[in-house]
């Protein structure tokens, strides 16, 4: 069973949110839980209703669709903080000047899904298994290109001695 939640325009900057989700992606809820609710961070607590919120989603999908559905052996599959719009502000500075302060926001995406789910392999491609993946990472072979050798930089002593002895 997967279900996702979305909380947007978090009045927090999507840096300082992004230390704490980098913690609890991909691991089981119940310990994802526990790592939010010992953390010192701020943003902890945003990001633990976030998950709550995905888990009550998975539950009430898991209702609708008559299925079982043991939330403990669901797991953080994605979880990801984005930049939402910047609360542009002004406060006075020196000489009669203004300057601009940005409030950030963020927007935190979680997906949660069940252990089958999360770990299912990925179907191979048409062209094969590893070795089609190797070749797409190789870099491109050029034919008849060759490396040159780059001709050795002179020396700058020599020119200025070759000119005064000339004079």
């Amino acid at each position: 069973m997967e279900a996702r939640a979305i909380q947007r325009t978090v009045r927090q900057s999507a840096r300082k949110m992004r230390l704490v989700i980098d913690q609890i992606r991909g691991r089981p809820v119940p310990e994802a839980y526990a790592i939010l609710r010992f953390s010192k961070k701020l943003a902890a607590q945003q990001i633990h209703k976030v998950l709550k919120s995905a888990v009550a989603n998975a539950e009430q999908r898991a209702l609708r669709e008559n299925a079982a559905l043991d939330v403990d052996r669901l797991r953080v599959q994605y979880a990801v903080v984005n930049e939402g719009q910047s609360l542009k502000r002004f406060t006075p500075a020196a000489m009669g000047r203004a300057t601009p302060i940005k409030k950030r926001t963020s927007h935190v995406e979680i997906r949660v899904a069940g252990e089958a789910e999360s770990r299912a392999p990925k179907a191979p491609t048409a062209k094969g298994g590893a070795g089609a993946k190797a070749e797409a990472n190789a870099p491109p072979v050029r034919a008849g290109k060759t490396k040159r050798k780059r001709p050795k930089a002179k020396q700058a002593g020599s020119k200025s001695k070759t000119k005064k002895e000339g004079k």
